[in-house]
């Protein structure tokens, strides 16, 4: 199974944006800088998590983006169904009952056993990605870092960081 390059970049856009402030925001020209990607590209993907409500989006200017949900609330699952959508990898077109000499539909009375494999596959792999949180991840890369990882986040946040108006 290949998963486009924008599952990657929403990823790494959210896990940026989660370890921003509670009153902090991103832009979608900063986010992709700091990842090296096209902001065009990049902002297709940030409005399919903002329609999920993973992320948010403060219109003008000065506005950005910022979580939606709490870290520990956003799963891998949650980022690839918004930005692939829900529709399962693999879809059975019923090649068995074409081409050569083909039987009648008649005689395919159980599901196809290529189908029924392929989706337990899936049913497995989402299984998986819906147990690692945003928050697993970060907690994870934080444990490794010798802090050089904070340290590029914290100026690149001094930098590029907006901040939601209160009052």
């Amino acid at each position: 199974m290949k998963l486009g390059d924008g599952v990657e970049q929403a990823i790494h856009a959210v896990t940026l944006l989660a370890g921003l402030p509670p009153d902090g925001l991103l832009s979608a020209q900063a986010l992709a800088a700091f990842h090296g990607v096209s902001t065009s590209y990049l902002l297709k993907h940030l409005q399919a998590l903002s329609s999920a409500g993973i992320v948010k989006t403060l219109p003008g200017p000065k506005g950005g983006y910022m979580l939606g949900k709490t870290p520990a609330n956003i799963t891998l699952l949650d980022i690839v169904l918004a930005v692939e959508g829900p529709e399962p990898a693999f879809r059975c077109k019923e090649i068995r009952q074409q081409g050569y000499d083909p039987l009648p539909k008649e005689s395919f009375t159980a599901p196809c056993q290529i189908n029924a494999a392929m989706l337990r596959a899936e049913r497995a792999y989402r299984r998986e990605l819906a147990q690692v949180s945003i928050a697993d991840l970060m907690r994870d890369v934080m444990a490794d870092d010798d802090g050089s990882i904070a340290a590029r986040g914290c100026a690149f946040f001094d930098q590029h960081m907006r901040q939601t108006k209160t009052g």
